[in-house]
């Protein structure tokens, strides 16, 4: 349930609403737009809330939210989230893109990579220190040691490093090295660890599961939301289907149905999604035509030998002509991609 207040109602009148909210035993979630001031009722409500809503000064209408997920829903917050990372904004005209190793295998593999994927006009250094595989015996990433080459190679490249957190455990180590902590797959329904990235009120790249529809992937995105972490970035990296040439199916659908149902950014992985690095750039230019806000991108300094995804990664060569591809696909969408402006903390 929303209660959407009058145009130029005043403070009073939005303190008394919320607090009548705070009375009945509900929580009340404020967004303030250009217009009209939009006042969310989280909790079970009950049918006679409505009117009881209504009659208060200030209140325009109140109307019943159907959908499962609420602070992820637009109708609860009109205007787009905008996240912000360290001067690099995600959800706004422009496009970010993020791009590095899918594992971090050596300080000399990483640095390579990361002033390559500067150079070409990333603007977020990607790199996986903990890794889930399908199988136990490849390789799982190099812990806290790869974290801390991870966060110099952002040092030296003046650039907001994401990684992945695997583990509810491991949440408060990663933290204190990523700027965006990553949700994988495996782990979008990882309850527990949805609740425990949110209280670290840093920003949250969430990836839609391997078989999830879209609402699953809001609710999940909820966990975090509900915890007071409103920086909460969407990625699609491809759906389990009946398909087997690629590695998934690219769900390029989904960047505009999460546009008109939700606020938060969406970003796209076409790494992942088709597991063949010739498909990578076809439909990364797609996701941005579709409206993405971002791309997460694998990039390796020789992908034949990579210890975890080469087949997917971009050669430096290959990372450079898809910066330049995104150009005019992104002139043509009215935006542009992202220019380091980056502020690393010393």
């Amino acid at each position: 349930m929303i209660v959407v207040m009058r145009t130029g109602c005043s403070q009073d009148e939005i303190s008394r609403v919320t607090k009548r909210i705070e009375d009945i035993g509900l929580k009340p979630h404020i967004s303030q737009g250009i217009e009209h001031t939009v006042i969310g009722v989280l909790g079970q409500v009950f049918p006679e809330l409505r009117d009881t809503l209504e009659l208060l000064p200030g209140v325009e209408q109140v109307i019943p939210v159907t959908k499962p997920y609420k602070l992820a829903s637009r109708e609860f917050h009109p205007q787009d989230t905008i996240v912000e990372i360290n001067g690099v904004t995600i959800g706004d005209n422009e496009i970010v893109v993020m791009a590095g190793p899918c594992a971090i295998e050596s300080e000399e593999q990483l640095m390579a990579t990361a002033h390559a994927v500067k150079a070409a006009g990333a603007t977020v250094l990607r790199g996986g220190a903990f890794k889930p595989r399908t199988s136990p015996y490849q390789f799982r990433g190099l812990g806290e040691s790869g974290l801390k080459i991870l966060a110099q190679a952002g040092k030296e490249t003046q650039m907001p490093i994401i990684t992945e957190v695997m583990s509810p455990n491991d949440v408060a180590l990663v933290a204190q090295y990523a700027d965006i902590l990553q949700i994988g797959a495996r782990n979008m329904q990882n309850f527990v660890l949805l609740d425990e990235v949110g209280r670290t009120k840093k920003p949250v790249l969430l990836k839609r599961g391997l078989s999830s529809n879209i609402q699953e992937w809001l609710l999940a995105a909820e966990y975090i939301l509900a915890q007071g972490n409103a920086q909460v970035i969407l990625c699609e990296r491809g759906i389990r289907t009946f398909e087997t040439y690629t590695r998934n199916t690219m769900d390029i659908s989904a960047i505009p149905i999460i546009e008109k149902v939700s606020h938060l950014p969406i970003i796209a992985d076409p790494s992942h999604a088709t597991g063949k690095w010739y498909l990578v750039s076809p439909l990364a230019l797609a996701a941005v035509a579709a409206g993405a806000d971002g791309l997460l991108i694998e990039v390796h300094p020789n992908p034949d030998m990579a210890l975890a995804d080469g087949p997917q990664s971009l050669t430096f060569d290959n990372f450079r002509l898809l910066m330049s591809q995104l150009v005019p696909v992104a002139e043509a969408k009215n935006r542009k991609l992202a220019t380091s402006s980056a502020r690393i903390k010393p």
